[in-house]
């Protein structure tokens, strides 16, 4: 969630706050605040409601100088989004200010004894606890250094808490401590960072230390010192960041959300490379501290994830399910520790996040934990809380993710689930060579099979004209148009897939409410489409299994509904072919009932365009591969219809990319 930047060195501090502020604008925010000492006018601090841009400027209106200074974008958990709910938080004094990340859960009781204690508070907020808590200490205790009276203070709060802390009585300080939401200290040549997130310090530095819990940090122009919260030394240990920073840029497109929408075959390529051997088709997941006995042991895999990666965990269910015969429960990693789990030491916990720092996700895997079970992790940051705890990880290497709507993380996500059924199945000996060859080819093929699909897409968010960038795509050229693109009855033949989505917005997004329908492994894809129509484009969407039609949401069906049906097949796959002949009576249940349907469909099936208004094609692919090329028009549908409504896209209202708190 909320944003946080702080800086110590020789260049100017606002514009290196501003500027990391800006790169963390993704995770999501409604306000934004500066401290800055050092200066002339000791500690100065700005602040607003709404965008950043509204920060810029009150900061154009009245400039603050100084040698150090920390940033905040907040998210509201406690107050309304106004200027002064806005972090930074001062104490009594105005010489001392804290932002915060996480929420303080005893923060009631603790106002109370500070209120007695002579506290005057001025906000709505959790926060400013904090703040009050820290100066409690150093008038407790006249002349104790900044770093001792925040490592006492924080031992009396409950909760999540990343902090910064500074002084204007202790100059060219920054502490920072962390008990559940991320922070990391960036390592400069004389200069150093501390931030929320990897890409608000990314175009200055690219060694990072990842503050574990439990840790103070104290950034000076001498260095950076690390404690424990009792002040006992511990060593730095800097991981260097092989991203990019172009990565993170837009390189052209109107959005974050479309670019990495395109960056999908790169990121299932790099997902797979290394992992498997296109010769054999032997899976290689080395750094996997569970052994093949294990493996072969186990009882059940337990699936914990939230939002985009709980629809993933879902379709992972069925290719775990399928390839190593092994039960799956997938469970909402916020619900999963409340049901009180029965225990089972021979299951194996599986953890999926974007992020690695989700709160709800972090609190399963501790109950996994708990109750006897080694964790395995699926997660897109190295280094991040999940992975620290897992007794191994497949990074997904989808690179960053700025668009709050998770699109390439999502799909990396299906290929590392894939790439783990594959090596359990070999392990387990539930699958043969030969199968196991003929799904590593057809794995390899996937990434070209999206790059024909997103060949055509316009990096400006339009429908017309431009070519996307070859390098979004990781082609050299742009293919032609496949064959399979464009085939319905209101959009012209060999158009391209963004074209025919942003074609279909024209006509639906006016509409007040959708229905997207799956069977099997591609009901959680429906769930998914379902979910990014709603996130961005604020439209009441609803994913549902096809066969659960006729109990409940036959209903709901009539002219005005959109109803989009995932209607694909793998005719080598007699079980496939079957659903797919259940999905076309769902469709004609709908079509009976006047509802307009959007069928996605596979290559040469000619049959479903006489049933349906409007049909998308996508490549032919095994049953088990097909999600990861059905997503991509129901990512593009959502997104058109999301631009056509003046909705912000990337930054959709009341949503964070990393949530933190449960």
């Amino acid at each position: 969630m909320c944003g946080i930047v702080g800086y110590i060195g020789p260049k100017a501090v606002v514009p290196v706050i501003i500027e990391g502020l800006r790169r963390l604008e993704y995770r999501g925010y409604d306000s934004a605040g500066i401290a800055v000492a050092g200066g002339p006018d000791g500690m100065q601090l700005r602040r607003a409601p709404g965008k950043l841009r509204n920060l810029e400027a009150i900061l154009a209106e009245s400039p603050v100088h100084g040698t150090f200074g920390i940033g905040h974008t907040r998210w509201a958990t406690h107050g309304r989004p106004t200027e002064e709910n806005a972090h930074p938080h001062r104490d009594c004094t105005g010489t001392l200010v804290v932002v915060h990340n996480g929420i303080v859960e005893n923060y009631l009781s603790l106002k109370k004894q500070l209120t007695a204690a002579g506290h005057k508070f001025v906000t709505e907020t959790d926060t400013e606890i904090i703040a009050h808590l820290i100066e409690e200490e150093i008038k407790q205790s006249p002349g104790v250094l900044l770093e001792e009276a925040v490592r006492r203070a924080v031992k009396h709060l409950t909760g999540a808490f990343a902090i910064g802390v500074l002084s204007a009585n202790e100059p060219n300080k920054l502490v920072a401590a962390r008990m559940g939401p991320p922070a990391v200290i960036g390592i400069g040549e004389g200069e150093y960072f501390l931030a929320s997130d990897v890409p608000g310090i990314l175009h200055h530095t690219r060694n990072i230390h990842f503050l574990q819990d439990g840790e103070v940090a104290i950034l000076t122009p001498a260095g950076v010192a690390l404690t424990d919260f009792q002040g006992e030394a511990l060593p730095l240990k800097v991981q260097r960041i092989t991203w990019d920073p172009i990565m993170a840029e837009k390189a052209g497109y109107k959005h974050f959300m479309l670019k990495e929408v395109n960056e999908q075959p790169r990121a299932i390529r790099d997902t797979t490379l290394g992992r498997v051997s296109f010769d054999t088709g032997k899976v290689f997941l080395d750094n996997l501290d569970i052994s093949p006995e294990e493996l072969r042991a186990a009882s059940q895999i337990t699936i914990a994830a939230c939002g985009t990666s709980w629809h993933a965990g879902l379709a992972g269910k069925f290719m775990i399910e399928r390839l190593a015969r092994l039960p799956v429960d997938v469970d909402y990693a916020s619900e999963y520790r409340y049901r009180d789990p029965i225990a089972d030491p021979r299951a194996i916990g599986l953890l999926i996040t974007q992020s690695g720092e989700t709160a709800d996700t972090l609190a399963a895997q501790a109950e996994l934990i708990a109750k006897g079970s080694k964790t395995l992790a699926i997660c897109n940051v190295v280094g991040a809380a999940i992975t620290r705890k897992a007794a191994g990880t497949i990074t997904t290497n989808a690179g960053p993710e700025i668009g709050v709507a998770s699109t390439k993380a999502f799909t990396a996500q299906l290929t590392a689930l894939f790439i783990l059924a594959l090596h359990l199945a070999q392990v387990r000996e539930t699958i043969s060579d030969a199968e196991s060859l003929h799904l590593v080819t057809e794995l390899s093929k996937i990434p070209s099979k999206l790059e024909a699909m997103l060949a055509l897409t316009n990096p400006t968010g339009m429908s017309e004209g431009v070519a996307a960038p070859s390098t979004a795509l990781g082609t050299k050229t742009p293919p032609a148009p496949p064959s399979w693109v464009g085939s319905d009855r209101r959009v012209a033949p060999r158009v391209s897939l963004d074209t025919q989505c942003s074609d279909l917005a024209k006509i639906f997004h006016t509409a007040n409410n959708f229905l997207f329908l799956g069977r099997g492994i591609h009901y959680p894809i429906a769930l998914e489409g379902a979910l990014k129509l709603k996130e961005i484009s604020y439209i009441h969407a609803e994913g549902y299994p096809a066969g659960e039609m006729k109990h409940g949401p036959n209903a709901l069906i009539d002219e005005s509904l959109p109803v989009v049906c995932i209607a694909t097949k793998d005719p080598n796959d007699p079980s496939s072919v079957l659903k797919y002949e259940k999905t076309l009576s769902n469709i004609q249940e709908v079509t009976a009932r006047s509802g307009r349907v959007i069928a996605i469909a596979t290559e040469g099936d000619q049959d479903i365009a006489q049933l349906v208004d409007h049909t998308i094609y996508i490549p032919q692919a095994p049953e088990l591969l097909l999600p990861l090329l059905e997503v991509v028009p129901l990512q593009l549908l959502a997104y058109h219809i999301a631009v056509r409504r003046g909705c912000d896209v990337d930054q959709p209202r009341n949503l964070a990319k990393s949530v933190t708190v449960e």
